[in-house]
């Protein structure tokens, strides 16, 4: 098995005349968390659209698992091995958090078995209770996601990416307007969730993920300007010309 699980090919983004990316060549190493940061308006939400599929890049290719996968209809990620999670939180707020995870798990399957009667799916009950538990949320099982804080809310819809048992997390900014309790806590989530899985983190926050990343990629004006190790990006005199006068969080 290959130790290079994502891979992107000079990978570029146009909006008509702007310019969004321009020329992003990088690896993502199974096993791994890779942070990618930046200032605002840095494009690091439109190259984790290309990462999860939800853009089609205007040049360049992506590669997952050494298949390129450029273009590609994007539920198609999900069957892959690819989740996702993403800055507004998408849960079914009527729904409680346990009947939002079963959801997420019947979709998967019942694309491929339509006539299965829903008393079988007792299986699909008891993943969710699993994934419930694995994010922290068994005691709040039977509350409708709409009355969950927000950090909750967060948890529970990553506990709904990983109904797909995906072998990729993406996660953009996952800690967005969140309180420092709920941030740590959410620090803690993905820090467990990468002891299973490779993660793929956007972040702001450059000091938050300095302290959980493997890897980080520094974008800047739609160019990757810098990659390396969390060491490697604090004596990077380019990184350091980029953040000056930036407020870090």
């Amino acid at each position: 098995m290959s130790e290079v699980i994502l891979r992107t090919e000079k990978v570029g983004k146009r909006f008509g005349g702007f310019v969004a990316l321009k020329d992003i060549s990088a690896e993502f190493r199974r096993g791994k968390i890779t942070s990618i940061i930046g200032p605002n308006g840095a494009g690091k939400s439109t190259y984790f659209n290309l990462l999860s599929g939800a853009f089609t890049p205007t040049a360049g290719r992506v590669e997952f698992e050494g298949r390129d996968v450029t273009g590609l209809a994007q539920h198609r990620f999900a069957h892959m091995g690819i989740a996702k999670s993403f800055q507004i939180t998408n849960v079914f707020p009527q729904l409680t958090t346990h009947e939002n995870i079963r959801v997420a798990a019947q979709a998967l399957v019942s694309r491929f078995d339509i006539w299965r009667p829903r008393a079988a799916m007792t299986d699909l009950a008891d993943k969710a209770d699993h994934l419930l538990e694995r994010v922290g949320l068994q005691d709040r099982r039977n509350r409708p996601a709409g009355t969950l804080a927000h950090g909750e809310q967060r948890a529970l819809e990553i506990g709904m990416a990983l109904a797909s048992d995906p072998r990729l997390l993406l996660l953009d900014e996952p800690t967005a307007g969140m309180s420092p309790e709920e941030t740590r806590v959410m620090m803690d989530l993905v820090l467990s969730l990468a002891q299973e899985r490779t993660v793929i983190l956007v972040e702001h926050k450059m000091k938050l993920v300095m302290g959980i990343s493997d890897r980080l990629l520094v974008l800047h004006h739609g160019e990757l300007i810098a990659e390396g190790t969390p060491d490697d990006i604090r004596r990077n005199e380019m990184v350091k010309r980029v953040y000056l006068g930036q407020r870090e969080h």
